[in-house]
Order: structure tokens, then C-alpha cells, then sequence
């Protein structure tokens, strides 16, 4: 399939959490959920922050949009948010968490206490804070999907904190997914670099949304999905279009 015939699922009324949601390539992750006309929650840490992600969004920011001024970097904060949702929009369907950032300038024997909090101990709490708090309410239909970056998987020097986090959520999909069995659906999406509003990559991040989207929209097992250029992104398109059509009896 090649993407530039990929059809948008419907996903309207579906209830996607989005942390992470008003970053470079979740802004491509925001877009698509609102292109297939899904209710898309995304936290944010002000009320600032929410307006100008708004503008920048331009009219597809519409009512289907809903930013929520929300700390959910803890634990009690994530429970928090995921009450709040289940309370006030009578439930939650997926998430998709590309929480992250970058850190570099330092050998592992140089670090300071500071680095490690900000580079691992911060990034992989609010992972952590937010899978469990979502996870168990997600309905039977849904999908957690995690992203992280190539270095997940490649080290790099002077950046090895970001390297040992990523590495570690690839590992806490691992587990959720053999943890959930088929009870629950977690995947994991590796990217190589991406193209946002500020920097240019081999994937774009519109089409990390669209294969986001398309794995929320199908019925596949969960799994972890390398997206480093655009083959790989039509070959997981066409894989998990497979998967829809073929759980609904339809011609693939």
C-alpha cells in the first residue's frame, strides 16, 4: 500500500490521550487523531502553552480538541488526569504517549545528579506514571502505544542517558504487552530522525501520526514497529490495514 493512498480511518467519538501532545512530533500525532475525527486530550503544562499550540494547530483545532492544563510528570498527577478523563468524558480509548527530549554534552563518567533526573529519572517516571494510571481504564478496542527514538536501540556517545531511558520504555512495552496478554494492546513506535517544524529527518512527523492512528484503528497485536523512512511506513500502513480487513471479513 503505498501511503499516498492510505485512507484516514474514522475514529470519531474515540478517546485519545495524547502526553506529550504539543511537542515537534506529537503535533504530527495531534493532527492525524483530529483528521480521523477522534476526541483528542492533550495535557499541557499552561494555559499559554495550550493558546499557542492552538494557533499553531490552525482550524483543525476545532472542538474536538481539548487541552488541559495538567501536571502528569508524577504519579499522583497522572492518576489524577486519567480520573479526570474517565470522569468527565465517560472514559478513555488509547493513548499515545511521544513524551520525550533530548539531552547531550556528557560520557556516562561525567553525568551529574542533576543530568540523571532531568535525562532518565524525570522522563522515565512520567512514562511510568502514565502507563499505569491508563493502561487498566483503556477500553478492549484501544491501543497504548509508547514512541521513542532510534537510540533506543543504537548508542550514542555523549548522549547515553537518553539512550539507557529509551532503551528501558522499549523494555516497559515488552513487559506491559506480555503482561496484558490479549486483554490489552501496547505497542511501541521506533523512530529514525523525524521531520517536524524544527528539523528535518527521514520520516515525517505526520506519518508517525498516521501509522499511530492506524494502529489505534486496527486490530493487531500488540508489537514495536521501526519507522526510519518512508518504506517503513507504507509497509506498517499496508500491515495494519491488513490486520482491520481482515478482522471485519472486508477484501484487503
Amino acid at each position: 500500500m503505498s501511503e499516498a493512498h492510505w485512507k484516514t480511518p474514522e475514529l470519531i467519538g474515540h478517546r485519545v490521550l495524547v502526553p506529550g501532545g504539543t511537542g515537534a512530533v506529537g503535533e504530527g500525532v495531534v493532527r492525524a487523531f483530529l483528521a480521523a475525527g477522534a476526541e483528542v486530550i492533550v495535557p499541557t503544562r499552561s494555559e499559554e502553552r495550550a493558546n499557542e499550540f492552538r494557533a499553531l494547530l490552525g482550524r483543525i483545532a476545532d472542538e474536538h480538541l481539548h487541552l488541559i492544563v495538567h501536571d502528569y510528570t508524577t504519579f499522583a498527577g497522572a492518576q489524577d488526569l486519567v480520573d479526570q478523563i474517565v470522569r468527565f468524558r465517560g472514559g478513555l480509548d488509547s493513548v499515545v504517549a511521544p513524551i520525550g527530549g533530548w539531552w547531550q554534552g556528557r560520557t556516562l563518567a561525567e553525568i551529574t545528579e542533576d543530568d540523571w533526573h532531568a535525562a532518565f529519572t524525570g522522563l522515565a517516571t512520567t512514562h511510568m506514571a502514565v502507563l499505569r494510571a491508563a493502561l487498566p481504564r483503556l477500553n478492549d478496542q484501544g491501543a497504548y502505544t509508547i514512541i521513542v527514538g532510534d537510540s533506543a536501540t543504537w548508542p550514542v556517545p555523549g548522549s547515553g542517558l537518553v539512550s539507557m531511558e529509551q532503551a528501558a520504555l522499549l523494555m516497559m512495552q515488552r513487559v506491559a504487552a506480555a503482561e496484558a496478554g490479549e486483554s490489552r494492546r501496547v505497542f511501541s513506535l521506533v523512530l529514525g530522525p523525524v521531520s517536524t517544524r524544527l528539523a528535518e529527518g527521514a520520516v515525517d512527523a505526520g506519518d508517525v501520526g498516521k501509522v499511530a492512528v492506524a494502529i489505534t484503528a486496527s486490530t493487531a497485536p500488540s508489537a514495536s514497529i521501526g519507522l526510519h523512512g518512508p518504506d517503513e511506513v507504507d509497509s506498517a500502513l499496508a500491515r495494519l490495514a491488513t490486520e482491520t480487513a481482515t478482522a471485519i471479513g472486508a477484501p484487503s
